[in-house]
């Protein structure tokens, strides 16, 4: 499934736990300009819940999320 979404950007959250990889998005987010792709890596089982509350809550939009070997992929692209 590679290309399947493009990222402008990747941000590696691997190892840590909640809150930070969604503080470390909406951080992340907030420095792109609209319509940038972020990519972001995480190995949290709890962040798929997380992200997908957090793009509800804030308006930006979650096109995809993969999970494989206990990795979870997100790419998230700023809408405002």
């Amino acid at each position: 499934m590679p290309g399947a979404v493009k990222a402008d950007q990747t941000l590696d959250c691997k190892g840590l736990l909640c809150p930070l990889p969604v503080i470390r998005t909406k951080q992340a987010i907030d420095k792109m300009t609209i319509g940038q792709v972020l990519e972001m890596l995480s190995t949290d089982p709890g962040s798929v819940a997380d992200m997908a509350a957090w793009s509800r809550r804030t308006g930006h939009e979650l096109l995809d999320q993969r999970t494989e070997n206990g990795l979870f992929q997100f790419y998230i692209r700023k809408t405002k």
